[in-house]
């Protein structure tokens, strides 16, 4: 990791001893952190501690030459089995420096502060940013170097096997002067040091669908096209008035990658909307839509008379929000309980004048802070919802209870005839926080997705 290094001018006035005891500070924060890189042809086991090779550069000022050791470090997760979405607090220790004090001259406690790298692999590449404290104790002459820890979250955005590798960090030390100490892995990546397997949130309801038009008269064909349907599935494509299905119907088979492209004649003057679901029987949890369509009416007129055509332009589905920061309550170490607040407002608009409702559902990460992590489970809200005066639909709030990392529903609409309006939804949100968790701020992100 190449990281910049300070230097400071030295007056040629300073002692040799003085120069001398800030370049043994350096070489102590190379040494340390040379424990902390691994080379590229072991696989380890999960968690397990690993070495490695490692090359440090010590600060010009400290006349130390770049340091070549063999180092160990471990890699640590709280969750090894998370799911798609969840966060991840990852701690990188070096167990064992490559060297130790080499002469009399003692080092102060609370000099090194570490930062770095942890390489992620597999299922999903990137890395993740490590930090540790300003911590250590002292170092008797002739004294091994003591073991440090640095610790970082990353979101899982896949699933399957992710591994975990140390990469490359810099110590920065103060004492007598402000030095850093830049450490790269020799033979990148570093072996495996700890590996977790995530796995998809269950019930995730992707399937679309998509019209070539939104009208046409009765006997007309609209192109219906589908995507992220269960390959080769069996599909009902079939009008829809309100809840009820009208007489515009056909079936097919979904395609190897889950689409298919069905063209419906729609003959049933009472069609406001289509809909598309696998097998013979409609299921929200298998099927789309309904996408807005009209059978226009095309009764011969009477004689001497006149027919008027006007139009109405279909919007948008859209939301936002009062704010993006909720303050909650404080609470007292030793006593725990609840950390209330006030979710911001955040406004619906249903413009699109069609038959379909709308949901929408939050999840939250986990709370972190200097004792780890509050766990997303542990809060929770009650839900509102109002409706503006005139909208067709009316809003009903989600149930009151947790939020977690798998969501829960703060408001929606349900399918109809004609839906649309305007609504204002809010929650009063409250983290059951442990007695004991470690004083701090923490805070976590929570999601809003309209659907």
């Amino acid at each position: 990791m190449a990281t910049a290094t300070r230097r400071s001018a030295i007056r040629r006035s300073v002692g040799r001893r003085r120069r001398w005891t800030a370049a043994l500070g350096s070489l102590a924060l190379v040494a340390g952190a040379a424990s902390l890189a691994a080379p590229a042809n072991a696989m380890a086991a999960a968690s397990a501690p690993v070495d490695f090779a490692t090359h440090c550069v010590p600060p010009p000022i400290a006349g130390i030459p770049p340091i070549d050791g063999t180092t160990t470090a471990e890699i640590t997760v709280d969750n090894a089995a998370p799911k798609v979405g969840d966060t991840v607090t990852v701690t990188y220790t070096v167990t064992k420096p490559a060297a130790s004090n080499p002469v009399d001259l003692a080092l102060p406690a609370d000099i090194m502060t570490p930062s770095g790298k942890v390489a992620l692999g597999g299922a999903q590449a990137g890395s993740v940013t490590v930090t540790g404290p300003k911590k250590n104790p002292p170092v008797p002459g002739k004294g091994a170097f003591p073991p440090f820890s640095m610790t970082g979250t990353f979101k899982v955005t896949a699933p399957g096997s992710i591994t975990l590798s140390p990469g490359d960090y810099n110590i920065h030390t103060s004492y007598i002067m402000e030095l850093d100490t830049p450490c790269t892995v020799t033979n990148p990546p570093a072996p495996v040091s700890q590996t977790v397997v995530a796995t998809d949130v269950p019930g995730a309801n992707e399937r679309t669908i998509q019209l070539a038009t939104a009208s046409g008269k009765p006997g007309d064909q609209v192109t219906v096209t589908g995507a992220k349907f269960t390959p080769l599935a069996d599909i009902t494509v079939v009008g829809r008035a309100g809840a009820a299905e009208t007489a515009d119907r056909m079936t097919l088979k979904a395609d190897a990658t889950g689409g298919f492209t069905a063209r419906l004649k729609a003959n049933d003057k009472a069609t406001t909307g289509i809909v598309a679901y696998e097998g013979s029987a409609w299921s929200a949890e298998k099927g789309a839509g309904p996408a807005a369509y009209t059978v226009v009416d095309d009764t011969p007129l009477p004689g001497n008379s006149q027919k008027l055509n006007a139009s109405v332009a279909a919007g948008t589905l859209s939301m936002s929000q009062a704010g993006d920061t909720v303050e909650m309550s404080a609470v007292d170490f030793g006593k725990g309980g609840a950390a209330t607040g006030d979710l911001k407002k955040v406004t619906v608009k249903d413009f699109r004048g069609g038959p379909a409702g709308w949901s929408l559902t939050g999840k939250v990460t986990d709370f972190t802070g200097p004792g780890g992590k509050i766990d997303a489970g542990r809060l929770g809200w009650t839900p509102a919802c109002t409706t503006k005066q005139g909208s067709p639909s009316t809003c009903a709030a989600g149930s009151a209870g947790p939020v977690g990392s798998a969501g829960a529903t703060l408001a929606s609409t349900p399918n109809g005839a004609l839906t649309g309006g305007e609504f204002t939804v809010d929650a009063k949100v409250s983290l059951d926080v442990p007695a004991y968790t470690a004083p701090g701020a923490y805070s976590a992100v929570l999601t809003l997705t309209l659907t």
